[in-house]
Order: structure tokens, then C-alpha cells, then sequence
């Protein structure tokens, strides 16, 4: 999977800082992944989905076998991954970002 810089013929949200991409904009593409900004792509840490945060990819015990260009962009920091709820934390965040995958909301 390649990501693909397009100039943006549609709105957009970025996958990474969950941010508008304006029409015209350049973006970076990846079919069945999304899009993100330029300057999201060239960040080396990922954003937790929990809490909003950088989950500190340098310290992570996965940095050896993760590639930044192919791994989901839902990524949790260690604070969230500490935490006891931390799989009801995440679905919620992902349900609220992701109003097709929370069959409780209305659309």
C-alpha cells in the first residue's frame, strides 16, 4: 500500500490530526486507508486516538517491526494502554470519530 499526494478534489479529514483538508489542498491518499496532510506524513509519532496526545513511537516496543506507512493511524500511548478500561476508552474515541462504526449514534 502507497500513499499518493493528490491535490484534494473533495473536503477531507486527515487520518492523523483528525483536521480538515480544504478542497485544492494537497493531501496524501491511500485507497481504503484515507487521507492525510503533507506535514501529518512527515510526523515520525503517531497521535493517540484516546487521549489526543503523541504515543511516543521512539519508546514503543513494536518500533523495531512497525512501518509509520502501513499501520492502522489508531494507535494508543502508553498512559491509555496503562489504563484498566482501556478497550471501552477506545472504542468509545473510535465511535465518536467513526460515527459508521457506533450503531448507537444517530446519524
Amino acid at each position: 500500500m502507497s500513499w499518493r499526494k493528490i491535490p484534494m478534489k473533495f473536503t477531507g479529514t486527515c487520518i492523523v490530526c483528525n483536521q480538515k483538508i480544504d478542497v485544492n489542498e494537497i493531501g496524501l491518499w491511500s485507497k481504503g486507508l484515507g487521507v492525510k496532510h503533507e506535514k501529518c506524513a512527515a510526523t515520525k509519532d503517531l497521535i493517540c486516538v484516546i487521549c489526543g496526545s503523541q504515543t511516543g513511537c521512539s519508546q514503543c516496543e513494536f518500533q523495531d517491526n512497525c512501518d509509520l506507512e502501513k499501520v492502522s493511524q489508531l494507535c494508543i500511548c502508553k498512559k491509555c494502554n496503562d489504563n484498566k478500561d482501556t478497550f471501552k476508552l477506545y472504542q468509545v474515541s473510535v465511535g465518536k470519530k467513526f460515527l459508521l462504526l457506533n450503531p448507537n449514534s444517530s446519524m
